[in-house]
């Protein structure tokens, strides 16, 4: 199950679930994480209730979880769920974990900080438009992949190159391992444009009403500005809020802009994903709720 932010996955991810005796295996990258709970929009402990839920509040907030880890710590659950006689269903948004999971990721070179810094120094000196122009002379296609402002994922790419003297699309064709032993449906959410960028700045707007900005302080108070998901959409701007970079007003606004933004981000990549059935409108919808369960049903 994939789609933008706000498209109504977890909506849909349930519906099928009840319907077809199934199990959700969360792919968001945030709501991985303990304790993040407002911003991250996760399914509520009442859905949970009702369908099992797996990869869900799992990580410590000072923790980390690559989208290799994602994908082992997942094929071992959905194979479990499977093994029970029940339905796995995959859905998030985190594009890069759905495509670990299903078609594997190389192994890449160590880890180095050393190089690592050097790219952060360079990054915050010329701006991350300087990393995308290096990585684009080393690996054209991974820089085409990449968003320009994806710092973390620049450094990594550039990292992987010059430790490997190879562009790293090359290594990751070489020895990537798919996901075997299954009939994979991809299901994508296919709303329209300005309902779903009205939806987005109606969820932003509830979040920051249901406490968004109390929430990020106490976590800030708890970890410092060290838990990761303290960077994500919604909790930065909040962040800049407690800091004084922004009044409430604007930093809503920015919050807004920045989830618009990513759900861009997302259908760019979501379309070059093999094989998807496109619904179209939200999932809560009881019509695209029908449309996606008449074609899982047209498949088993």
């Amino acid at each position: 199950m994939l789609g933008p932010t706000a498209s109504g996955k977890t909506a849909l991810s349930l519906a099928l679930a009840r319907e077809f005796g199934g199990e959700v295996v969360n792919c968001d990258s945030v709501a991985m994480y303990r304790e993040f709970d407002i911003g991250t929009a996760k399914p509520t402990v009442d859905e949970r209730a009702v369908v099992p839920h797996h990869l869900v509040d799992f990580v410590d907030p000072l923790g980390n979880v690559s989208a290799g880890e994602y994908a082992r710590q997942a094929r071992h659950v959905i194979r479990e769920i499977s093994a029970r006689g029940r339905l796995p269903i995959v859905s998030g948004g985190t594009g890069l974990y759905l495509r670990a999971l299903l078609d594997g990721l190389f192994a890449g070179p160590q880890r180095s900080e050393e190089l690592r810094d050097r790219l952060r120094e360079r990054s915050a000196e010329r701006g991350s438009n300087y990393l995308h122009r290096v990585l684009r002379r080393l690996d054209p296609v991974a820089s085409a992949r990449i968003h320009a402002h994806d710092v973390p994922k620049l450094i990594r790419a550039i990292e992987v190159c010059l430790a490997a003297r190879r562009p790293m699309t090359e290594l990751w064709q070489a020895s990537r391992e798919p996901l075997t032993g299954f009939r994979i449906l991809r299901i994508g959410l296919n709303p329209e444009r300005e309902a779903l960028y009205a939806r987005i700045n109606d969820r932003a707007a509830e979040m920051f009403d249901e406490g968004l900005i109390a929430e990020t302080e106490a976590l800030r108070a708890k970890y410092g500005d060290n838990a990761r998901p303290l960077s994500s959409l919604g909790y930065k701007q909040a962040t800049q809020f407690l800091r004084g970079e922004l009044d409430r007003e604007l930093a809503l606004r920015a919050a807004q802009q920045a989830h618009r933004n990513y759900a861009k981000r997302q259908m760019t990549w979501f379309r070059r994903e093999p094989e998807v059935a496109w619904v179209d409108g939200f999932g809560n919808n009881l019509e695209t709720q029908r449309s996606a369960a008449i074609f899982v049903r047209s498949r088993m």
